[in-house]
């Protein structure tokens, strides 16, 4: 999942900078041209778009049919990709797609960044210490001199680790940092508490699919 997962990656970050480069020519070619927002991604409004540059002559027209050939390429790998990463994770994390804002893509990224707990042979997810540490979660351990306030919980994250699944701020999330900001939080320190309060809920998320691929198989050993 995690090799699917990275790929698509990158594959939507050179169709992200190809896009880029094709409105800019098209807003040359003919400013009234009308693009909708991640319109680029589906296949007939790049044949539209391919359609309207038959209007045009000249370099900027002719690059702009190279990249929208190459986002269409990208776009039929891009595609399957996401289909196959939908049914693996349907298949083996269904928790995490319960948690408010977390979708299929960043479900896969979390479980590949846990390294793919659920089902292993080994079978063991890692402490919630452990997981606040990779999801950057825990301070850093720093001197406290006689001049230097006290760091309180939070103050001071581990920069080293990946806080790519922290979430989104809708629904609950807003609901949660408001009542932060009301307690007399600063937007920073509400948002790092909220990440570690997303960062928990994904453990436990993660534990609930574990326990429930393993029962089967404790029950066989039962028997």
């Amino acid at each position: 999942m995690k090799l699917l997962s990275d790929h698509r990656h990158d594959l939507v970050v050179q169709r992200t900078r190809i896009a880029s480069q094709i409105r800019w020519y098209l807003h040359e070619l003919d400013p009234d041209l009308v693009i909708p927002s991640r319109g680029l991604r589906r296949h007939c409004v790049v044949a539209r778009l391919r359609k309207e540059l038959d209007r045009f002559d000249g370099v900027v027209a002719r690059l702009a049919r190279n990249l929208l050939t190459k986002c269409g390429e990208l776009n039929h790998q891009i595609n399957p990709l996401e289909a196959e990463l939908r049914k693996l994770v349907r298949d083996l994390p269904p928790s995490l797609l319960a948690i408010p804002g977390c979708g299929v893509q960043s479900a896969a990224v979390i479980i590949g960044e846990t390294a793919g707990p659920i089902g292993s042979v080994q079978g063991r997810l890692r402490p919630l210490h452990r997981h606040r540490t990779r999801a950057g979660m825990v301070r850093r351990q720093q001197r406290q001199g006689p001049t230097q306030p006290r760091r309180q919980p939070g103050d001071e994250l581990c920069p080293a680790h990946n806080r790519g699944h922290s979430g989104p701020r809708r629904g609950p999330g807003q609901a949660y940092l408001d009542r932060q900001r009301g307690r007399g939080k600063d937007t920073t320190a509400a948002l790092r508490l909220l990440r570690r309060q997303l960062s928990d809920a994904v453990f436990t998320a993660l534990r609930a699919d574990q326990h429930a691929a393993s029962a089967p198989r404790q029950a066989a050993l039962a028997a």
